[in-house]
């Protein structure tokens, strides 16, 4: 793949403004044509003026040391007589200045910024006899500088329409490896939606603002007509401040503007080889009133299917879903993001293993995590310790509980979601390495303690100054030690691994946890206890986190490790009017507290502004944050009641917790094993439950059992 191509760059150094990559060639008889193509940094090629696939911001974001994707286009039909190739060439995630609050002296950032960007292709050309020829990338290519003056994940982008790329010189050769050339594996990033301007309004502060009226990852396109040189300026935000004005502190140091300068007549542009995360835009330059049909918001995000959808007689509760749907295609950019906005936009592992079992059922996100899995295995140390983010571009050695363990919890999810049990196979050893490193590294056997660790991160029973709730930490580790040691255990059965001295462990591990923790202190201590079935008495423990939600004033306490499973350990033991009762309260601190002030994607804050205006923080404040919609797991399996009896969803068990509180929920699946469907409506006081299967199932309802075939029933309840 790509053997016999060359790296060629500009220059062996980074350069400020982009390249593009000039290769002509006649061409007379042929039956096919091919393009294979990778770069050090991200991509777009045009032939003969015409885009080269729809593969946005190529060729992804991996642990690039090590894995590479490389991109094949079939370009038959734009292949011509006389032929010209061009690439235009960015920084993207490879040489960019990540992550931004890191000082650019940091050694492992430095050495990223001064890698310089190259490209690697060949045009593959078969005639009608069979007879291939293959025109690779080396000395006889053509560079320049681009249009593209510059362009940066974080800061932007600035194009010259006006620039004629006439200074063509032969490229630099670059020593580098082809040894980490991997075939495509995710999903390709593309412009999936576009969304028109809802308002354009002067603020107080008399700044012109355009409003999408969604929040949204991707670019502004815009299309005028104007006179050569007449600028455009604009800068991305989230929201606006409490007087109405414009804001995007929270962005840090992430400019996240727009520079266009026009050519002569006709203007049509946008950013190519970066993105932003926005639903606001603040025109700083523009040749004429800024009108609506100027400007349209591009979403891109990666090529995962929708799978699921969920409908109710709550207004409110439909945007939240609305939220939480938005909230994760704008961060699976190649990636699983936290935030897709500030100086961050790191794949985060604690967000994602919080969220996964939601991300699943929502969207077909099988071939994302995959290869997201694949860097992840990459990215662990040789001790099997796992780091925050992957890639890793903090390398600080760091590692923590709930976030670490993503390598055990997100590949047993997806085998539960898509019955595939190769997600167990590629990352068995992945999770024996991790258990391993905490047996080796705690210093409490059979409990993990004495170590950094991030605790119930952003709960809300922190103390003042901390961010890490109120949780003892040793408690929330040892219960992720347990919890994955259990997954490592029944991943073994599964695939016929010699899982004994782990099944040891994990009994020793959970007669100590309960030796040692005989009592829970917070919330989310009872919450891990149920939901990872380490409380000795588990009626009792849910009885008293009741008490305890009751007590705290009937709102939750938890944060990242407690919130995703805090409905789920309510519900299960008989506790459905309570959950449902957190998940529609509209004051804060809840997920429709959010909804009322207007959020259109899920915050990284309870309280990211709040009731009277007024911003949690500007140091670390995403209105773009997906982990607390995780809650839409719960409403697909407890409220709906769609529940795996099997892996794939090969066998099922409805049994739905509703309330009067709602009239009606409806919740559409697309399975391995075909459409699900559920819906349960009151009628004249009678609960009615709908209920389409593809597989033999069984309903629970009002204590009765009734075991059915694949097909579509009605059922009549209390």
């Amino acid at each position: 793949m790509l053997e016999k191509a060359k790296w060629i760059s500009l220059s062996e150094k980074p350069t400020a403004t982009c390249q593009v990559f000039r290769k002509t060639w006649q061409q007379t008889e042929f039956s096919q044509a091919e393009l294979w193509i990778t770069a050090r940094g991200v991509y777009e090629a045009t032939l003969n003026g015409k885009r080269v696939g729809d593969f946005v911001l190529a060729p992804g974001w991996t642990e690039y040391d090590e894995r590479l994707q490389v991109q094949r286009y079939v370009i038959t039909d734009l292949v011509k007589a006389t032929n010209e190739l061009q690439i235009e060439l960015g920084k993207g995630w490879y040489s960019s200045p990540m992550p931004g609050w890191i000082a650019d002296d940091n050694e492992d950032k430095r050495g990223r910024m001064e890698r310089p960007t190259a490209l690697l292709a060949e045009i593959h050309l078969t005639d009608a006899t069979g007879k291939k020829t293959i025109l690779v990338t080396d000395e006889q290519w053509e560079v320049a500088e681009s249009a593209i003056r510059f362009s940066e994940i974080y800061d932007g982008e600035t194009y010259d329409a006006g620039f004629l790329v006439t200074d063509w010189q032969r490229p630099v050769i670059l020593d580098e490896t082809h040894e980490n050339l991997i075939a495509q594996e995710g999903e390709m990033i593309q412009e999936k939606e576009r969304v028109a301007v809802k308002r354009i309004f002067q603020t107080p502060k008399g700044e012109t603002v355009v409003d999408f009226g969604q929040e949204v990852t991707g670019y502004v396109e815009i299309q005028l007509t104007a006179q050569r040189g007449a600028e455009i300026k604009f800068t991305h935000g989230e929201v606006l401040d409490k007087e109405g004005n414009f804001y995007n502190a929270n962005y840090r140091s992430a400019k996240a503007q727009v520079h266009y300068i026009c050519q002569e007549g006709y203007n049509q542009y946008h950013p190519k080889l970066t993105f932003f995360g926005f639903r606001y835009l603040k025109i700083e330059a523009f040749p004429e009133t800024p009108r609506a049909d100027h400007f349209s918001a591009i979403a891109i995000y990666s090529n995962i299917k929708q799978t699921g959808s969920i409908e109710t007689g709550n207004v409110q509760l439909n945007q939240l879903i609305s939220n939480i749907f938005w909230g994760q295609k704008t961060n699976f950019v190649d990636v699983p993001t936290d935030c897709p906005q500030r100086d961050e936009r790191l794949g985060w592992t604690g967000d994602a293993q919080a969220f996964v079992k939601a991300a699943s059922y929502n969207y077909d996100v099988a071939r994302f995590f995959k290869k997201w899995l694949a860097d992840l295995r990459v990215a662990q140390k040789e001790n099997g310790m796992v780091p925050d983010v992957v890639p890793d571009y903090l390398n600080d050695g760091h590692y923590s509980a709930a976030w670490a363990d993503a390598v055990t919890i997100i590949p047993w999810q997806l085998y539960q979601t898509y019955g595939d049990k190769s997600f167990l196979v590629d990352n068995f050893e992945a999770m024996q390495k991790w258990v391993d490193f905490v047996t080796a590294t705690t210093e409490t056997e059979n409990l993990w303690t004495g170590t950094l660790y991030f605790g119930d991160w952003l709960g809300l029973d922190a103390p003042a100054g901390s961010l890490m709730g109120s949780s003892r930490v040793d408690f929330v580790a040892s219960a992720f030690y347990a919890n994955s040691t259990r997954i490592l255990v029944e991943t073994g059965r599964l695939i016929n691994r010699d899982v004994r001295q782990y099944e040891t462990l994990y009994a020793k591990i959970v007669t100590t946890f309960r030796e040692t923790f005989p009592t829970y202190e917070t919330q989310t201590e009872h919450v891990l206890a149920l939901v990872f079935e380490l409380a000795s008495d588990p009626q009792q423990t849910a009885a008293d986190l009741a008490k305890k939600i009751e007590a705290d004033g009937f709102k939750m306490q938890t944060g990242f490790v407690g919130t995703p499973h805090i409905l789920h350990a309510l519900s299960r033991f008989g506790y459905t009017e309570l959950a449902y009762k957190l998940l529609l309260r509209t004051a804060f601190p809840s997920w429709l507290y959010s909804v009322e002030m207007g959020a259109t994607t899920v915050w990284e804050h309870w309280d990211g502004f709040n009731e009277h205006g007024d911003f949690w923080s500007e140091d670390m404040n995403s209105f773009n944050h997906y982990a607390y919609g995780s809650v839409i797991d719960w409403m697909y399996e407890e409220a709906a009641g769609i529940h795996i009896q099997q892996a794939g969803f090969k066998e099922i068990v409805f049994e739905p917790k509703v309330t009067k509180d709602l009239p009606w929920l409806a919740v559409c699946m697309e399975t391995p094993h075909g459409l699900v469907k559920t819906k349960w409506s009151w009628r004249e006081e009678q609960l009615c439950y709908e209920v389409t299967t593809p597989v033999a199932a069984c309903v629970r309802l009002d204590g009765v059992e009734t075991k059915i075939a694949p097909g579509t029933y009605t059922f009549w309840g209390k």
